[in-house]
């Protein structure tokens, strides 16, 4: 009796500290590790690994109450005290407590700032950490190919070269504070209101070319883990995809992470979304809830195997991510306590770097004879602010990336306080109201009219509000409202707040100034007025296409159950269509004037191979202006003489670049000979046809604005 009793404890003491020898294991012998431990779990404590911790009705309750507050937790294993993954979503910062909230990715993608997106990884990793979350979803990286899409604010743009690059930089802040990161939504998710049912059709050209590879930029920088989209492709939902998550994801990529469902909504059936390689259904137990996977392997319709091989990548990551005692590993010295304590969140750190990026990230798109900034000369004594915009505490969706920070400042609020400092009148009316806007208007030296859209009229689809917005163009009392004051005063300034791009003909023609200050954080009124009064310069650069007219644009329905994606959208189908962009792809204003000069290829490597660089682009940035000023270096490539179809130029590098007041630059950018390739399906492989081609340097898409050299492939 007493030996039975003796060998009880010792198997209890060895479950409880199974973890943390399969931590310490792990630093060795990773594989051995998650295999030793596998052999001690139980099978029902196998297909706990593979959904969220809580009960369907419990876990509704509690995400209703507060989304992700506390976070979401899946696959704990009491027993041998495996921790679970404890899921916070983003992508605007730490969804959980009073966090700091950063501009939204549409802004930060206007910064062109890799640096910066990796410093904004950081912060987001501690606060998750501090929050209490080991897992953090807001790595958005789906394409926008129309400004209508609800969600266009989650994402970097519209090209995907620059949506891998950003959402690589996010990934590798967040991942080096131990956290790790998920990269959404995988794949072609460019709509909103019909996510749930939308079948989208695309060649594989496309598919490959377009929707996927800033997907393989993130796996490449060894995301931890990819969650699966709502949409169907090929007519099968996303998470139950065998040829997008088994076939692509798996075995070609060799992506070594965990697989996640959307939210609720993304398993319909346990067995093909197990079969297809969907390891993890969150946030709940529901059809993917471990009993009725028993029951699934007692039936033989999935297997022991599978099973295990999404084990096996769930404790991968644990281990590599997790310390013996379910914290984050010390990845990137964050460890200590000064840095893992509440005091982290909201810090007064954090919120300086969520004001320098949406001071980069917001867009001079206009500035007529020189207007701004508005301090310069003493000719501006008063201001008037107009627009329901103007004082409103707008930063953006109120879904399931909606952050609460402990404080917002308005676009009123930034400018009152920056013109204090400069003995400036600000005179306020939000009412909209156009006879009394008009009367403002004629009393003060300029007027700034803060208008565009909220979480009411984009978003996350939440039936009262959010979701595809129903017109590009600005509401119509927006559009009175401007052109009634724009005539009483010459001297009128347009800030346009939200998470794409808008239709801004004719009224644009008939202001000094046009602003695009995005969804700017909890510090987007402060950016704002720095920019304006002159204290900062306007360095940000479009992620996306200012069209001319609606009929420019690509095809798109919220209300299609099947949609088909084509090559073309954005700067690529202006270009092929030969139409000029309103505001083109890469476009900004400075208060500085940048020449491109002098440019070189050095280092020709002028082979037609898949891996390797083609070239070194060399120019000379001038700053001609008296401001210190930066600009993003663009670099395209297009094949000269196209047989296959293709675009004519697509973003094959670029650089953000700090240039003194006179002083010229040397800018070099390696382009690599992927940007040259193409998907053939003939062969299930990328090709890169020899032939000339041609490389483009300046500061956006504008065909125009660019420097141009030839090179031949052989």
């Amino acid at each position: 009796m007493v030996k039975k009793l003796e060998r009880k404890c010792t198997m209890m003491q060895e479950s409880t500290t199974a973890w943390k020898i399969a931590c310490d294991q792990a630093r060795t012998d990773i594989d051995g590790a998650i295999q030793n431990l596998l052999g001690k779990m139980r099978l029902e404590e196998k297909v706990n690994q593979m959904s969220g911790d809580w009960g369907l009705i419990p876990g509704i309750v509690k995400l209703l109450r507060r989304y992700c507050d506390p976070p979401v937790p899946a696959g704990e294993c009491k027993r041998l005290s495996i921790p679970p993954i404890r899921f916070v979503d983003g992508p605007r910062g730490i969804v959980a407590g009073r966090s700091t909230c950063f501009p939204v990715p549409m802004c930060r993608g206007a910064t062109w700032d890799l640096e910066l997106e990796r410093r904004i990884g950081v912060a987001m990793g501690l606060e998750a950490r501090a929050n209490g979350a080991n897992y953090f979803g807001g790595v958005c990286i789906n394409l926008l190919r129309h400004p209508a899409w609800g969600r266009a604010q989650e994402t970097y743009g519209e090209d995907p070269f620059l949506l891998g690059r950003m959402g690589s930089a996010l990934t590798r802040g967040v991942q080096s504070t131990g956290i790790m990161a998920c990269a959404k939504h995988f794949a072609l998710n460019s709509i909103e209101n019909s996510r749930f049912k939308v079948n989208v059709q695309a060649s594989e050209r496309v598919l490959r070319e377009i929707y996927l590879p800033h997907f393989k930029a993130c796996v490449d920088t060894g995301v931890a883990s990819i969650m699966g989209a709502y949409n169907k492709f090929r007519a099968h939902h996303c998470c139950q995809s065998a040829y997008l998550l088994r076939d692509i994801l798996k075995n070609e990529w060799k992506f070594d992470g965990f697989v996640i469902s959307d939210f609720l909504l993304g398993v319909r059936n346990a067995e093909k979304a197990i079969r297809a390689g969907l390891d993890i259904e969150m946030p709940v137990r529901w059809r993917m809830r471990p009993r009725k996977l028993l029951r699934l392997i007692k039936r033989g319709t999935i297997t022991l195997d599978l099973v295990e091989k999404a084990c096996t990548r769930i404790i991968r990551k644990k281990l590599e991510f997790l310390n013996g005692d379910g914290k984050p590993r010390n990845r990137g010295g964050f460890n200590s306590p000064a840095v893992t304590d509440s005091s982290i969140i909201a810090c007064q750190a954090h919120v300086a770097l969520a004001r320098e990026a949406a001071v980069k990230g917001m867009v001079l798109l206009e500035n007529r004879k020189n207007f701004l900034p508005l301090n310069k000369g003493g000719e501006v004594g008063t201001i008037g602010m107009f627009g329901k915009l103007s004082n409103a505490e707008n930063i953006g969706d109120h879904g399931s990336s909606q952050v609460h920070p402990p404080h917002v400042v308005t676009p009123l609020q930034g400018i009152r306080a920056a013109c204090r400092e400069k003995n400036i009148e600000v005179v306020h009316d939000g009412s909209g109201k156009v006879r009394k806007a008009q009367q403002r208007a004629r009393e003060v030296d300029a007027c700034i009219i803060v208008v565009g859209c909220s979480h009411k009229q984009e978003g996350e689809n939440l039936l009262t509000h959010g979701g595809d917005r129903h017109a590009i163009a600005l509401d119509r009392r927006d559009e009175e409202l401007i052109d009634t004051i724009a005539a009483e005063n010459e001297k009128t300034i347009v800030v346009l707040q939200g998470g794409g791009s808008f239709l801004t003909n004719p009224w644009s023609d008939m202001v000094q100034g046009l602003i695009m200050a995005w969804y700017g954080g909890m510090e987007g009124g402060n950016a704002l007025a720095a920019l304006l009064l002159g204290d900062a310069n306007f360095s940000g650069r479009l992620p996306c296409t200012f069209y001319e007219q609606a009929s420019d644009m690509p095809y798109f329905s919220s209300k299609d159950k099947t949609m088909i994606y084509g090559r073309y959208h954005g700067y690529t189908l202006l270009d092929k269509e030969q139409k000029r962009a309103k505001y083109p792809f890469g476009h900004g204003g400075s208060y500085t004037n940048h020449v491109y000069s002098d440019l070189e290829l050095d280092d020709v490597i002028p082979k037609a191979r898949v891996d390797g660089r083609i070239a070194t682009i060399m120019i000379n940035v001038e700053n001609k202006g008296t401001m210190l000023a930066e600009d993003v270096v663009q670099v395209y490539l297009g094949k000269r003489n196209r047989v296959v179809d293709r675009p004519e130029k697509l973003l094959c590098g670029f650089q953000r670049v700090t240039v003194e007041p006179g002083e010229a630059k040397r800018v070099c950018i390696d382009v690599h000979s992927k940007a040259a390739a193409r998907y053939d399906p003939s062969n299930g492989g990328w090709i890169v046809d020899p032939g000339d081609y041609q490389l483009l340097v300046g500061p956006s898409s504008a065909t125009e604005k660019l420097l141009g050299k030839n090179i031949t492939l052989e």
